[in-house]
């Protein structure tokens, strides 16, 4: 049984074939920006579009006064070629919603038509409906066009397959890793194969620096304080017979903790420019900061998990059970504003075993249910909050 109106379940389910079989990569969400248009004012809700050009914007109103209560979606897809064998698949080819932004969606839009029929909210509710998740922009880009505008809390999630459906996950603390890539570009000395006395091998200096930076995270970082360095390209040489005199390493750091970020990112330049000066190379280190790490502060994860207990049942909210090392632009918003971030169960029998971004990707739709419920009992919770703060100031 659905734990919402059985006419709004059955909507969201048929909404979110729809965005499935019709995905938009990021910064391209015009077509799935409006599809949440037309739904939204169907149920009365006013929406405004463009915001940081894809997004979608919806307030619905509460008591007069108080800060609103957000909630916040992410709808992008993926550039993979979808082979899930759904009868409702991708019909782009090369783009799939491999992440579940597709259900994200629907599950706001079911607690859009949930909150629309409540009377005298505590709070008024926004509805941000975020472009580009995928590429770590989105978040800021709505920041920066005043999404948070008059905003007191935040709140969203994630399905996870990892979980049974019908299960809530809540977490005090990290619940998503920060995304850091950096780029080592070093400058050697080419030479004939025959002939490597002639040469500074940027092969031989690449190959040792890779080796060294496993010995970061097994060596100078607490194992009690989850990291990830890892090299994904190295591009070196143009011939069999000739020593490579230039090289390229490009990689991502992942952290859970601010300090152990800084230390990774400094311990990477430091043991690069060490092995560089060992063998006479010269060397560029360049870092792309992306996403800090999403941590849940203890009273807004406290909130979220009442909202989830009155959504599903305290038997079915779960802890986090392992650190996810994964990254979400939802942090930028709790730099802002207090709020949390939770998961939502979607494991799919016989496909546990297909992570997100992965071209098999599937997840249980009665999650959408479960997401509607909990971002409804959020949003009137949270509004309760806030009401009383501005009652109490």
């Amino acid at each position: 049984m659905p734990l919402i109106r059985q006419d709004v379940y059955d909507r969201i389910v048929s909404l979110r074939r729809v965005l499935h079989q019709h995905p938009e990569l990021s910064g391209q969400e015009s077509g799935t920006a409006a599809v949440i248009a037309d739904f939204l004012r169907d149920f009365g809700v006013q929406c405004r579009m463009n915001v940081a050009d894809t997004g979608v914007v919806a307030d619905i109103p509460g008591k007069t006064g108080v800060p609103c209560v957000v909630l916040r979606a992410d709808t992008d897809a993926l550039p993979i070629q979808e082979e899930t064998g759904l009868d409702f698949a991708s019909v782009h080819e090369g783009v799939m919603h491999a992440c579940g932004h597709d259900g994200h969606t629907a599950m706001l839009l079911g607690a859009a038509a949930l909150l629309s029929d409540e009377k005298d909210l505590p709070a008024p509710v926004r509805l941000i409906f975020q472009p580009a998740e995928e590429k770590g922009t989105g978040a800021q880009a709505m920041i920066h066009a005043g999404a948070l505008d008059g905003a007191g809390m935040i709140f969203g999630g994630h399905l996870d397959r990892h979980y049974q459906p019908g299960a809530i996950v809540v977490a005090d603390g990290a619940v998503n890793a920060s995304s850091d890539n950096f780029t080592i570009e070093i400058v050697g000395q080419g030479a004939h194969g025959a002939r490597p006395h002639e040469s500074i091998d940027a092969v031989v200096v690449g190959s040792l620096m890779i080796m060294a930076l496993q010995t970061i995270v097994s060596r100078e970082i607490d194992p009690a304080r989850p990291s990830v360095v890892s090299v994904g390209q190295f591009h070196a040489g143009t011939a069999p017979n000739v020593i490579a005199g230039q090289a390229k390493l490009e990689g991502t750091v992942r952290a859970q903790d601010v300090i152990v970020r800084r230390q990774l990112l400094s311990s990477i330049r430091r043991i690069a420019e060490s092995i560089a000066q060992l063998h006479g190379a010269k060397i560029l280190v360049s870092v792309r900061e992306g996403t800090p790490p999403l941590i849940n502060q203890p009273d807004m994860a406290d909130l979220a998990r009442r909202a989830a207990i009155e959504a599903v049942g305290e038997e079915n909210v779960l802890p986090l059970r392992t650190a996810n090392m994964g990254a979400e632009d939802f942090s930028y918003y709790l730099e802002q504003i207090p709020g949390a971030y939770v998961r939502f169960g979607g494991q799919v029998p016989g496909k546990e075993g297909f992570p997100a971004h992965s071209s098999k990707f599937d997840f249980d739709e009665t999650a959408l249910g479960v997401g509607a419920a909990y971002y409804r009992a959020v949003a009137k919770l949270a509004g309760q909050r806030l009401r009383d703060q501005q009652n109490r100031s």
